[in-house]
């Protein structure tokens, strides 16, 4: 059991959500002060997506990234910036003609991928490692071995800690092994991302097994989404790891409430420490990960 717990809110996420609830951040003041928020709530790190205010959409416009960054730096809290840099991995097929690509197509090279954390240098930026067919139809997330390589060691070279996003065994398999190789320094910061189809589904067996695959100087979050957004707080943290919320995965407080950030980050609060657990503070988490303490 995890007694010192990092609590992170992924403010907006990239998926169509902005129409099905108004608490959904979209411009990048809007994310800003929901970020703000959900740090005055308890948020020991905010994990930040940016959308285009036209479309509503996931973008990968490093502007926008900036915009966001410098309103919460000059806000009266401090939480760890956390720049996702999945952007720009999708691919959709046609069934028919696989070699032809569909709208919804964003497949760039992982150097683009990483433009934003180039000029932003954020604490923390994520790398996904895996490529996985994304729920039905036909659409792909592709990040192959080369790509991560390519990404882990990039990354290193600008000074921020990769979150490596794990949406399978397989992924994970795969992280261990960019260790193993020296890609990442201690402590690797491994992301278990459960029930997203179709990777890992929500199941504590092997979460379980999850964890026992991780090196033994890693620090891990687990999350789940949807309606196992809690209740996985209290299995997270009972399995040793650190904590997510946040309105990327999950909308509701409870069911037919809408939530919004700061309030999924006083729920998971009140969870952690209803367990007697307690939530860093940003500079605690900080140095949970070996970041410089600000």
């Amino acid at each position: 059991m995890n007694r010192h717990v990092i609590l992170t809110c992924a403010l907006t996420g990239a998926g169509d959500t902005a129409g099905k609830s108004e608490h959904v951040p979209v411009t990048p003041q809007e994310i800003a002060e929901s970020g703000i928020a959900a740090a005055r709530a308890g948020a020991s790190v905010i994990h930040i997506h940016v959308r285009d205010p036209r479309t509503r959409q996931g973008s990968r416009e490093t502007s926008f990234y900036a915009e966001v960054a410098r309103l919460v730096r000059e806000s009266d809290v401090d939480p760890v910036i956390n720049m996702t840099a999945g952007m720009g991995g999708d691919l959709v097929i046609d069934p028919k003609d696989p070699t032809r690509h569909l709208d919804g197509t964003d497949l760039v090279p992982q150097a683009e991928r990483l433009a934003h954390v180039e000029a932003l240098r954020p604490e923390i930026c994520t790398l996904d490692c895996g490529t996985l067919n994304f729920g039905e139809g036909s659409s792909i997330y592709v990040s192959t071995p080369d790509m991560m390589r390519e990404g882990a060691a990039r990354i290193r070279e600008l000074g921020v800690k990769p979150e490596l996003e794990i949406f399978d065994t397989g992924n994970l398999w795969f992280a261990n092994v960019m260790y193993e190789e020296g890609l990442l320094d201690d402590p690797p910061m491994y992301q278990l991302c459960m029930g997203i189809p179709y990777g890992a589904p929500v199941s504590t067996g092997l979460l379980t097994a999850m964890v026992d695959m991780l090196p033994a100087t890693a620090q891990f979050t687990s999350f789940g989404i949807g309606r196992h957004q809690l209740p996985w707080v209290a299995q997270s943290v009972l399995a040793g790891g650190h904590v997510r919320v946040g309105l990327e995965d999950n909308l509701y407080l409870s069911k037919g409430v809408k939530a919004t950030n700061a309030q999924l980050v006083e729920r998971a609060r009140t969870l952690i420490e209803g367990m007697g657990s307690r939530v860093a503070s940003p500079n605690e988490a900080r140095d949970i990960l070996g970041l410089a303490v600000h």
